[in-house]
């Protein structure tokens, strides 16, 4: 095995337990804290596809700006000491066929893809992650779903506001 395996494996863990400990975690803060090590820990993946442009975008971008928003939201809103809320009795059954559409999913490009994982030559890495290949494809092919990401990350931060307003009115009435 070389060292290059070894190093994607180890790193696979470090995402993997850092994902199901920002899942786990009952306190908002030290999810979000979890979901930056998965962020810096996925620049790490780009860096290892030869990807630079992409992974020094993810660590400023994702990993510096969204989740400095995310936790100013989080302080903001006091979101880190609200109670456990009253779950949906829908909601475990949905999620458990969404669980198990998504193994199927992985399942199956596992067994029926092969070489999904693209070779670390040189042609690659010149025109790959490229800051010229990047804005060109994101601004071309991508603009729509760029476009979209953007309004969604807005309304989710409407949403958690509203939410959070909401609930503490209620509380406040039933002092």
């Amino acid at each position: 095995m070389t060292t290059q395996y070894i190093l994607f494996f180890s790193l696979a863990l470090i995402a993997v337990v850092s994902a199901l400990g920002m899942l786990f975690s009952r306190n908002a803060v030290y999810s979000a804290l979890y979901l930056v090590l998965n962020f810096a820990t996925t620049a790490v993946f780009f860096l290892l596809l030869h990807a630079p442009f992409i992974a020094i975008a993810q660590v400023s971008v994702y990993t510096g700006a969204i989740m400095v928003l995310f936790l100013f939201v989080i302080m903001l809103l006091g979101a880190e000491r609200i109670g456990p809320q009253q779950a949906i009795t829908w909601q475990r059954p949905v999620a458990a066929i969404l669980g198990l559409v998504l193994l199927v999913e992985v399942g199956y490009i596992l067994l029926t893809q092969f070489g999904f994982i693209p070779p670390g030559t040189d042609e690659i890495a010149g025109s790959f992650g490229s800051p010229e290949t990047v804005g060109f494809s994101l601004f071309t092919s991508y603009l729509l779903p760029f476009e979209i990401t953007s309004v969604l990350l807005l309304v989710a931060i409407i949403g958690a506001i509203v939410l959070t307003k909401v609930e503490r009115n209620a509380d406040q009435e039933r002092k």
